[in-house]
C-alpha cells in the first residue's frame, strides 16, 4: 500500500505573512496545505494535532497580546498539545514566541526594533542543525519582542541585540525568531501592511528593498536547504506514514 500524502496546517496571524518560499519546498513533498487564519478560523488541538506538520507563522501582534486578541487562548492550547507531544512544529517569529510560551518561556518587549536583513551567529548545536546552511546569509529580521529559551531547549543562533533567535527541541519543534521564507517579491506586501511600523522605527522601505535585493537569492537558496533537511527529519518510512512516536516504544 503507498503511503498517503502527508498535510500540513498553517496558522496565519496576517494575510500577507504567509508561507513565501516554504510552499514551494511543501508543494515540491506532494504535501497537503490547509492555511486556518487566527480570528476567522476555529483553532483547536484536534485540528492542528491531525496534521503531519504544524506551522505557526509571524504577525504584527504580541504573544502576550490575549486580553486584546482572544483567539490566543485556544490556539496557544492547540500549540501546546501538539508541542507537548513532540509532533512536527516549525514557529516563526511570532509564531517561534507562541512556542516558547507553550513551553514555560517569557516573551517580552525589548523596547527596540529589529528589522532588516543582518547574518545570525550559530552556537555548537546550531552549527549541527539545519541552521549550518545561514552561516554568512543575512536573514529577515522583523521583530519588537523576545523569548527566553525554554527549559531543555537547545539554542541554535543568536544576534548582537537577539541572544535567542532560534531552538530546538528534539527534531521535532524548531522555533525561529527571523524571516527565511519571505522573498523579494513577497517583502513588498510587508512594506505596505507593515508601513506604520516602519514609520515608528524611521526606516525608509527604500532601504529593505536595497537590502533584499543583495541578501535575497542566497537567503532563498539557503532557505530550501534548511527547511528541506529539516523536512527529511519528520518524514515517514518507506513502508509508509508513521506520525513520530506513532507505533513506536
Amino acid at each position: 500500500m503507498s503511503p498517503r500524502t502527508s498535510t500540513a496546517v498553517v496558522i496565519r496571524h496576517s494575510a500577507f505573512e504567509d508561507l513565501g518560499g516554504l510552499a514551494d519546498v511543501l508543494a515540491d513533498r506532494g504535501t497537503q496545505v490547509r492555511y486556518l487564519d487566527a480570528g476567522i478560523d476555529a483553532i483547536d488541538a484536534a485540528t492542528v494535532g491531525a496534521a503531519d506538520l504544524l506551522v505557526v507563522l509571524g504577525g504584527p501582534i504580541g504573544a502576550n497580546d490575549e486580553d486584546r486578541y482572544p483567539f490566543l487562548v485556544p490556539e496557544l492550547a492547540a500549540i501546546e498539545h501538539r508541542v507537548r507531544a513532540g509532533r512536527p512544529t516549525l514557529g516563526i517569529c511570532l509564531g517561534a514566541q507562541l512556542v516558547a510560551r507553550t513551553l514555560g518561556a517569557q516573551v517580552r518587549a525589548t523596547g527596540r526594533s529589529e528589522i532588516g536583513y543582518a547574518p545570525l551567529t550559530l552556537t555548537d548545536r546550531g552549527r549541527d542543525s539545519p541552521l549550518r546552511h545561514l552561516v554568512g546569509v543575512p536573514v529577515l529580521h522583523w521583530h519588537d519582542d523576545q523569548f527566553a529559551l525554554p527549559e531543555g531547549a537547545d539554542l541554535l543562533a543568536a544576534t548582537a541585540s537577539t541572544p535567542h533567535q532560534a531552538f530546538a527541541v528534539g527534531p521535532h519543534v524548531l522555533a525561529l525568531q527571523f524571516h527565511l521564507e519571505t522573498g523579494q517579491r513577497d517583502l513588498e506586501r510587508w512594506l505596505v501592511g507593515h508601513a506604520g511600523a516602519l514609520l515608528a522605527a524611521g526606516i525608509h522601505p527604500g532601504s529593505l528593498r536595497r537590502q533584499a535585493a543583495e541578501a535575497a537569492p542566497a537567503l532563498h537558496d539557503a532557505a530550501v536547504r534548511v527547511f528541506t533537511e529539516w523536512l527529511d527529519a519528520q518524514d515517514p518510512p518507506a513502508d509508509g506514514w508513521r506520525g513520530p512516536g506513532v507505533g513506536q516504544p
